[in-house]
């Protein structure tokens, strides 16, 4: 009997299950760094508040948000695809893995930044939602390409992350007020140490992707430890201007005065020995951060 041709071999792919695919939507809106924004721009609500919530507003404001900041993301997979599958931590990503095409992720990505800005133009403002769109082409059109170009790219990368505070202000007051430029200040300075930890705990990783990063260059690492120490400090003072302009009450003040001190220690001990191990502490204390001051700022609402 004569083997079958190659030709006549028939290949089984296993088509990938329901649970698989919802998983790999999930995946591509990076739900860490989206709930992040979502949190942050109902904080630039509740500060920018002066009467009650208006729940239709600050829940269209966190499902725009949510749909427009993930749809940001899920281009950003699309665009460094192939750099992410040199990486060992985001190698299994879908498209990497190759459980998802870009064609498919760039229309569901499209998808989610159009539903959400539509989202965000029903239930908030014309600001709200233009602040929204430009934090997806500032990510997608800006900081993903300078991160192969520069070393600075957590600069630039920082604003887009930090608007969706100003949005969410923005969206309470109908402006670009002072308490939304103290929430950007504010998340702007936070995402510095942050990013930064990462950089230096990935720094191999993002080498072999093609990432230029901060760790990677001549005094780098000096530069970046400076850098962190700074951001930390500024972000102690930053924090407290919401309270020092009126818009917050004394528990928010006390709150974040030692809220902004804590995060100094880890910043501190950074900057005198960069290692991976305290690089890790100030990851972690960067991560507490966020729902402490959530809380402040929930805490200040429900006191006025």
């Amino acid at each position: 009997m004569r083997p079958p041709s190659s030709s006549a071999v028939a290949v089984a792919v296993e088509a990938p299950t329901a649970s698989t695919l919802l998983s790999d939507y999930k995946e591509l809106l990076k739900p860490g760094i989206t709930a992040f924004v979502v949190v942050m721009a109902a904080a630039g609500y509740l500060l920018g508040a002066t009467g009650p919530v208006d729940w239709r507003v600050l829940l269209g404001l966190m499902v725009g948000t949510g749909l427009t900041g993930g749809g940001a993301a899920a281009l950003n997979h699309v665009i460094e695809r192939k750099h992410d599958a040199r990486m060992a931590r985001t190698a299994s990503r879908p498209l990497p893995g190759g459980r998802m095409g870009p064609v498919h992720a760039t229309l569901y990505a499209t998808a989610c930044v159009v539903a959400g800005a539509v989202v965000l133009a029903v239930t908030t403002n014309i600001l709200t939602t233009g602040l929204s769109l430009l934090t997806v082409a500032l990510y997608v059109g800006v900081y993903t390409p300078l991160k192969r170009r520069t070393i600075h790219n957590t600069l630039v990368g920082a604003v887009p992350g930090a608007l969706p505070a100003l949005g969410g202000a923005a969206a309470a007051t109908g402006s670009l007020d002072p308490v939304g430029w103290a929430l950007f200040a504010i998340l702007y300075l936070w995402q510095l140490p942050h990013f930064y930890a990462l950089a230096w705990m990935f720094r191999d990783d993002y080498q072999r992707g093609g990432f230029r990063m901060l760790p990677t260059a001549d005094e780098g690492e000096r530069t970046l430890a400076s850098l962190v120490l700074v951001a930390s400090l500024m972000l102690l003072v930053a924090g407290v201007i919401p309270a020092a302009i009126g818009q917050a009450g004394m528990l928010f003040l006390i709150g974040m005065a030692g809220l902004g001190t804590a995060f100094t220690i880890p910043a501190f001990s950074f900057f005198s020995e960069p290692t991976d191990e305290r690089a890790r502490r100030l990851l972690y204390a960067s991560i507490l951060y966020v729902p402490a001051f959530f809380v402040l700022v929930v805490a200040d609402f429900l006191l006025r």
